[in-house]
C-alpha cells in the first residue's frame, strides 16, 4: 500500500527548526490571551435558562512571542472547522503576526449543539443520517473567520513577559463507545468499559513572571455530545470546563480546550442527555434509559415527529454537562497548581505535512451491525502539524480519530511532554479515523470512515513523530 508524505515548510519556520538546540535562538518568552463571545443570538421561542456557564459559546486564543517568531493557539466552541474557514483565518493571522502558518493552531471543541456563526450546516447533523456538508469553496469566508482573528489581535495586544510549563493529570469522565448489544450481539453505541480510553488531561501553563496565570491550553479526549438533538446552543461540558477555570481565576484568565483523539469517547454518563431526546418525542420513554441508539436513531433520522424537549429534562441534562466540566476544571486547576517548573525563553517553530491514504467509497446506507459494502474512493488526504515550545510538542489532525492512536504516539513520541490536538486546522476528506484493529467492528465510526484500513495509524503516528523529531534539529 502505498503512502504519500508531504512536508510543507515555511521558510521562517525552517531556519529556526533546524537550528542548534531548542533553546539556542530563544529570547524572553511574551504570551497574551483573549475571549470573544460568539454566542448567536436567542431565540426567543427557545430561550437559554441563563443559569449555566455552557450556555454561551466562546473563541479563545493565546498568542506567543519570544522574540524570534511568534505562534497562536485558538479555540472555538464550534462543531466543526472547515477548510475555507481554516485557509482564510489562518492565511490572516500569519500576516497579522508575522510568523508561518504552520504556527497558528486552530481547533474547535467539536461540540454538537453549538449552532454560532460560520457553523449553521451543523445544525442539520443527524438530521441526514451524516455529517454536514463542507461548504462551497467558492463561498465568501463565513463571519467566524473575522471573529478568530479578532480574538487573536486582541491576545496580541495583552503581550506580556511569561513563562510556559507542562503538566498532565487524570480524569475518569470518558469512555469507549463501541460495544456490542447485549440483546442484538451486534456493534452498538454503548458505554464499554473495557474499551481503550485515554485519561489524559494534558495541560500548558503560561503565567505572567510574577506568578498570575495568563493562559492554560488543556486536552482530552470525550465527544460533547450531551446537547446532541437537544435543540439548544450549547458549548457543552468542554465551555463548562473553560468558564470553571477562568472564574476560578478571577476572569483574567483564559482557558483553552481542545479535543484529544475522541472519535471512539463519549461521556460515561448519557442518561440524562438520551432523556432530552425521548423527551422530544415521546415522554413514556424517560427515566433510566441508557442505551442511546434506540432513542437517538428515530430523532436523528427523521422518524418521529419532534417538538420542544420537556425544560425539566434539559435542565436535568444541562446539570450533568455543568458537572462535568466542574470536575473537568478541578483537575486542571490541580495540575496547573503542581506545574512549577517553567521555561522563560523557550524557542518557538511549527511544521506541517500531508499523508495521503487510499480511499473507499461506500455503497450501503446501514448505520451499525453489518458490515459495509464499498468500491475504491478518492484518496483521503490528513493534514498534520506540530508546533514546538521549547521542550513541548503540540501535534495536531485534521480529523476525528480513535483513542488507541493517540496513546500510540505519546507513546512513540521522542518528547515526553507531547499532547496531540483533533479537529485542528481544517477538516480533512476521512470521516473517523479509526485504529487498524477497530475496521473490525460495525461500528458507524467505521462504517462511514473513508479509510481503508491498515494505512492511517501508522502514518499518523510516523508523521508526526517525523515533525517531532524535525522540529529539534
Amino acid at each position: 500500500m502505498k503512502l504519500q508524505s508531504r512536508i510543507l515548510w515555511a521558510p521562517a519556520a525552517l531556519a529556526l527548526l533546524l537550528a542548534a538546540p531548542p533553546h539556542a535562538a530563544a529570547q524572553s518568552l511574551r504570551v497574551g490571551a483573549a475571549r470573544v463571545d460568539i454566542t448567536p443570538p436567542a431565540d426567543p421561542a427557545n430561550p437559554p435558562s441563563g443559569k449555566y456557564a455552557h450556555e454561551k459559546l466562546y473563541l479563545r486564543a493565546i498568542v506567543l512571542d519570544n522574540g524570534t517568531t511568534r505562534a497562536a493557539l485558538i479555540g472555538a466552541d464550534q462543531g466543526m472547522l472547515f477548510d475555507n474557514v481554516w485557509t482564510a483565518a489562518s492565511k490572516q493571522i500569519a500576516a497579522e503576526l508575522n510568523c508561518p502558518v504552520a504556527n497558528i493552531l486552530i481547533s474547535v471543541t467539536h461540540t454538537h449543539s453549538a449552532f454560532g456563526p460560520g457553523d449553521q450546516p451543523f445544525r442539520r447533523f443527524g438530521q441526514a443520517g451524516g455529517p454536514p456538508p463542507e461548504p462551497d469553496p467558492n463561498a465568501p469566508p463565513p463571519p467566524i473567520v473575522g471573529k478568530i482573528v479578532d480574538a487573536v489581535k486582541q491576545a496580541q495586544a495583552q503581550l506580556q513577559p511569561a513563562r510556559v510549563g507542562f503538566g498532565s493529570g487524570f480524569s475518569y469522565l470518558n469512555v469507549s463507545r463501541d460495544n456490542i448489544d447485549s440483546t442484538t450481539h451486534l456493534w452498538t453505541q454503548a458505554p464499554n468499559l473495557n474499551g481503550a480510553s485515554d485519561k489524559a488531561v494534558a495541560v500548558l501553563k503560561f503565567e505572567s513572571l510574577n506568578g498570575e496565570l495568563i493562559a492554560a491550553y488543556f486536552t482530552y479526549a470525550m465527544h460533547p455530545v450531551n446537547g446532541f438533538l437537544a435543540d439548544v446552543t450549547s458549548a457543552d461540558f468542554c465551555g463548562a470546563a473553560s468558564r470553571y477555570i477562568e472564574q476560578a481565576y478571577g476572569d483574567k484568565a483564559v482557558a483553552v480546550f481542545a479535543q484529544n483523539a475522541s472519535g471512539d469517547q463519549n461521556p460515561l454518563y448519557l442518561r440524562a442527555s438520551t432523556n432530552v431526546m425521548a423527551s422530544r418525542y415521546d415522554a413514556t420513554i424517560t427515566g433510566n434509559v441508557l442505551t442511546r441508539e434506540p432513542i437517538e436513531a428515530p430523532l436523528r433520522d427523521g422518524k418521529v415527529k419532534a417538538h420542544k424537549a420537556d425544560p425539566q429534562v434539559i435542565d436535568v441534562m444541562e446539570k450533568v454537562m455543568e458537572s462535568e466540566g466542574v470536575l473537568l476544571g478541578e483537575e486542571v486547576i490541580r495540575v496547573l497548581s503542581n506545574t512549577t517548573r517553567l521555561d522563560p525563553a523557550p524557542a518557538i517553530g511549527g511544521a506541517q505535512s500531508t499523508v495521503t491514504c487510499p480511499g473507499r467509497k461506500r455503497l450501503d446506507n446501514a448505520r451499525e451491525g453489518t458490515p459495509g459494502s464499498y468500491e475504491d474512493g478518492e484518496p483521503v488526504n490528513l493534514r498534520l502539524g506540530v508546533i514546538r515550545i521549547g521542550n513541548i510538542a503540540l501535534a495536531s489532525v485534521n480529523a476525528e480519530i480513535y483513542s488507541p492512536i493517540g496513546l500510540k504516539l505519546k507513546a512513540a513520541s521522542p518528547l515526553a511532554n507531547t499532547l496531540l490536538v483533533t479537529l485542528a486546522n481544517g477538516r480533512a476528506n476521512s470521516g473517523y479515523v479509526p485504529n487498524d484493529a477497530a475496521f473490525g467492528a460495525n461500528t458507524f465510526q467505521v462504517l462511514g470512515s473513508r479509510l481503508k484500513p491498515g494505512c492511517a495509524e501508522d502514518s499518523i503516528v510516523n508523521g508526526l513523530v517525523d515533525l517531532i523529531q524535525a522540529s529539534g534539529k
